[in-house]
């Protein structure tokens, strides 16, 4: 069982404003959150394999396939500012 004094000090930790009524609720629902997971550690799960997902990740990427570019004097034709090949861009500090 989560206690009042428990619940301010981690209101407290939180920087979080609590009433004593809102108090008493945390610490019910603190209790009951504790207790799910305390029953959770009992079950046997020692034929269970390891997983990071519940469920299978599929790769959804597409083929990476080059397909049609500008080439470098058309688009350096359109910049405002160009300079032996490259763009010429403002400095940023």
């Amino acid at each position: 069982m989560v206690s009042l004094d428990e619940v301010k000090r981690i209101a407290s930790l939180a920087r979080l404003a609590v009433t004593d009524e809102e108090a008493e609720q945390f610490a019910a629902e603190l209790s009951k959150i504790l207790g799910f997971a305390a029953s959770i550690r009992e079950l046997d799960t020692t034929n269970v394999p390891s997983t990071t997902h519940v469920l299978d990740i599929v790769d959804v990427w597409r083929e990476d396939e080059p397909g049609k570019c500008v080439d470098r004097d058309t688009a350096l034709a359109q910049a405002p500012a160009a300079e032996e090949g490259c763009f010429i861009a403002p400095k940023i500090v």
